[in-house]
């Protein structure tokens, strides 16, 4: 406890605690008692609740007007001194005052400036495409281990922390980060509290400490527990605008996003639809080993803060495996046509991307209709041009997610088709998605509410007869 009014009390309190918490490891809470001197903002008159005595009282105790007291009583400084310094303060405040009163005022294209940093674009893969067929498939979830080990040689100030993360053999819920500890040691791979906004506020203030760090962190075991870490996520993505450019977060925060696994509504939610909705990040969703290898890639190295989902079901799914080449690289705003179709598109993300790509050689198969499938790979920024591009080409449009249909990210996609490319349709933009309910824990219910292979072959040819 310190008297937070008093500035030596205060300094003293801290020193104990700084001392304790190196010398012992454990942590410290330090209670400060302050006083609001004010009201508690413009429309507040404090005058209403708060008696003159009390208004006096804080005022004489302003923790500077105490200090000041102090100093001179105890002679450190003399009344002559502090004059001298309270003028040239005085000088200071009314140059940046006037500096600021005469600037010229913003331009309105300025709002724009400093909202996401720029991403690293590869040389080598400047579309995010590669021969498929040229090596070895792997699954998604060696894909990610691979790709965080490679970049943790690459570039030695990459750290990555979360829950379960570290110990022993064990890394992370679902073994994405394992034996990664063991190669680059607990100082750059380590556990964190059970505390989702704690995670994400420390990996902004590491990020603080120079332009090489790289921090990698699972933002919480399951993306359905990010919610308590919104308020640093929101608080961190204004930061490059707020400072006009002079510092940005360099985090990628990985989240097990998703159903199919029989987890229940607290395992099984998507959240994109609404990390979809803050300027200042990006959103990235693969559903393939090899956009898993790229996009991550793509995200450590490039400055800003990427959202990483990663479709858990998918991890260690055959349909999700792919050969991934080394260094290899997707770019942000880039989706990748997995199957060239004329009549139909079908655009979709994550779990759903495998079932449409099913869905649609069945339709070709039993119907003769050809189905063209976009897979997003990145929601913020979003590939518009694509998608306008083969809606042009199809005229009928399709738009596939994991998330609920009512408020998910598919309206806007759906929105932006009609804005954009109303007059190239044959029919109405549909969607499939989710039902509007929680994820029942229950396999049947689960099935129920997910959407499946069958709901979006039937959703098809709905679609294609209109």
């Amino acid at each position: 406890h310190c008297n937070g009014k008093d500035v030596f009390d205060s300094m003293n309190a801290m020193t104990e605690a700084k001392a304790y918490v190196k010398e012992t490891g454990n942590p410290v809470i330090l209670h400060a008692n302050c006083v609001r001197m004010g009201s508690h903002s413009n429309s507040d008159k404090h005058e209403l609740y708060r008696d003159e005595e009390e208004r006096n009282y804080v005022k004489q105790y302003d923790p500077l007007m105490k200090y000041r007291r102090m100093v001179l009583r105890y002679k450190r400084l003399t009344e002559e001194e502090l004059k001298a310094i309270e003028v040239k303060a005085d000088a200071a405040i009314k140059k940046a005052h006037k500096i600021a009163i005469t600037s010229a005022d913003p331009s309105p294209d300025s709002i724009y400036d400093f909202v996401t940093p720029e991403a690293i674009v590869s040389e080598k893969y400047p579309e995010g495409l590669h021969d498929v067929n040229s090596g070895e498939k792997i699954k998604l979830i060696t894909a990610l281990n691979e790709t965080l080990k490679a970049e943790f040689r690459h570039n030695p100030d990459t750290y990555i922390w979360g829950q379960d993360m570290a110990n022993k053999d064990k890394g992370g819920i679902f073994n994405v980060s394992k034996g990664m500890q063991q190669e680059f040691g607990i100082e750059r791979v380590f556990n964190a509290p059970i505390a989702e906004d704690f995670i994400v506020g420390t990996a902004n203030g590491m990020s603080r400490y120079n332009d090489r760090l790289r921090i990698v962190v699972e933002g919480a075991e399951f993306a359905d527990y990010f919610w308590p870490a919104m308020e640093q996520l929101v608080d961190s993505s204004h930061d490059y605008y707020r400072s006009n450019g002079k510092f940005v977060p360099n985090m990628t925060i990985r989240l097990a996003s998703g159903g199919y696994i029989g987890g229940g509504l607290y395992h099984s939610q998507n959240i994109e639809g609404a990390l979809t909705t803050f300027p200042g990040i990006r959103v990235v969703y693969p559903a393939y080993a090899d956009d898993a290898a790229g996009l991550l890639r793509t995200s450590i190295r490039s400055k800003g803060i990427t959202i990483f989902m990663e479709p858990k079901a998918l991890y260690n799914d055959p349909k999700a495996e792919a050969y991934c080449p080394d260094d290899f690289m997707v770019p942000f705003g880039k989706a990748r046509i997995r199957r060239e179709g004329t009549d139909m598109t079908i655009v979709t993300y994550g779990n759903t991307l495998p079932m449409s790509i099913e869905a649609a050689e069945i339709l070709a198969k039993e119907d003769g209709v050809s189905v063209e499938v976009m897979d997003l790979r990145s929601l913020l920024p979003l590939d518009t041009e694509s998608i306008l591009k083969s809606v042009k080409k199809t005229n009928k449009v399709l738009v596939v997610h994991e998330d609920k249909v009512f408020g998910g990210f598919g309206g806007e996609v759906a929105a932006q088709i009609a804005a954009d490319a109303f007059e190239y349709l044959d029919a109405p933009v549909r969607r499939v998605g989710s039902e509007f309910t929680p994820v029942g824990f229950n396999r049947i219910l689960e099935n129920a509410i997910l959407p499946n292979m069958k709901k979006i072959l039937d959703a098809s040819r709905d679609l294609l007869k209109y």
